[in-house]
């Protein structure tokens, strides 16, 4: 890949911030949270948002989609969804006499997999393929999905009867979870003194085209990465491997994943190149749900997020950059 221009660089950073503009519009306050799911959507990743009822991540998923000029769906996940509910099915056409594919939901620029847990784990591994290789294989038979392609999807940290726990597997295939959190006194006045036609979200404008946002990302994957700093990224995934108080560590795809992340941070920062404050930025929403802490360890209250900090702290990070 070719690292992006000057030019290119500044028109990637203005519309990066334009999406995120556009976004907080329908979800107000949350820079941070937006700016990471546009960042995960660039990088060709896919975002688990956790929260509680009425934060706003079903407000988020639909901003994001109404933001590109593309095709958004959204899934209803349930116990008695099946595989074919989502990735779609081979039916026989007697005026033909063959068999034909129908597209089901996943075929969508934005897909928004609503209470992802509610669907029972056969479903659920229905996603991995499409969301590793955006593609889903029916009969033998492959079919792409699109650029961009990305799912959200949601699930409450209560309410857990009825719900399965989304295994290690499925858990990687996210680039990022994170959560929204309840708006701060300021934000909350603006979101109550909204028109009573937007109790169901405000409806923003799209602002970007689908070719485009294949252009950011193809851009992204050109930004540089220095040695020292993919040596830093392999160092804190090792970090998390042998710490005492994990069970398990981050792989080798959470560090690619964190590598590709970064790029788009860097430039959506108006950089070709990332530094070790990208990494520190988006090590806990990339890395931090891949991890499996000692129970016994969770019992005494620590987090997988307080136990990368406190690796991201004693780790040293590389200081210079070698361009």
């Amino acid at each position: 890949m070719t690292t992006p221009n000057h030019d290119q660089i500044q028109w990637f950073a203005q519309t990066f911030d334009q999406l995120v503009a556009n976004v907080e519009r329908a979800v107000v306050g949350k820079t941070h949270v937006i700016r990471l799911a546009m960042t995960c959507l660039v990088s060709e990743g896919h975002l688990l948002l956790e929260d509680f009822p009425g934060t706003g991540k079903t407000s988020l998923a639909r901003a994001m989609a109404q933001t590109l000029h593309g095709k958004q769906t959204r899934i209803q996940f349930t116990p008695d969804l099946l595989p074919s509910d989502v990735t779609g099915v081979t039916i026989y056409d007697q005026g033909t006499q063959r068999f034909t594919f129908h597209q089901g939901p996943i075929f969508a620029n934005i897909v928004l997999a609503d209470e992802i847990n509610r669907a029972s784990p056969k479903t659920q591994s229905a996603l991995l393929e499409v969301m590793e290789e955006s593609q889903v294989t029916i009969d033998g038979e492959a079919h792409a999905v699109g650029r961009p392609f990305m799912v959200i999807a949601t699930q409450n940290p209560i309410e857990q009867a009825g719900t399965y726990r989304l295994p290690e597997a499925q858990l990687d295939r996210f680039l990022m979870k994170t959560s929204l959190g309840y708006p701060d006194h300021e934000s909350t006045v603006k979101i109550l003194a909204q028109p009573p036609q937007a109790r169901g979200g405000l409806v923003v404008d799209p602002i970007i085209p689908t070719d485009h946002v294949a252009s950011m990302i193809d851009y992204a994957a050109g930004v540089h990465v220095d040695q020292a700093i993919l040596v830093y990224v392999s160092e804190l995934a090792q970090a998390t491997r042998s710490a005492p108080d994990v069970v398990l560590g981050c792989s080798v795809r959470a560090g690619l994943a964190l590598v590709r992340a970064a790029r788009t941070w860097a430039l959506a920062a108006g950089r070709s190149y990332v530094i070790p404050d990208d990494i520190k930025a988006l090590a806990v929403p990339v890395l931090a749900h891949r991890m499996v802490l000692d129970p016994e360890e969770e019992f005494r209250g620590a987090t997988t997020e307080s136990v990368l900090e406190r690796i991201l702290g004693q780790l040293p990070a590389p200081q210079e950059r070698v361009a």
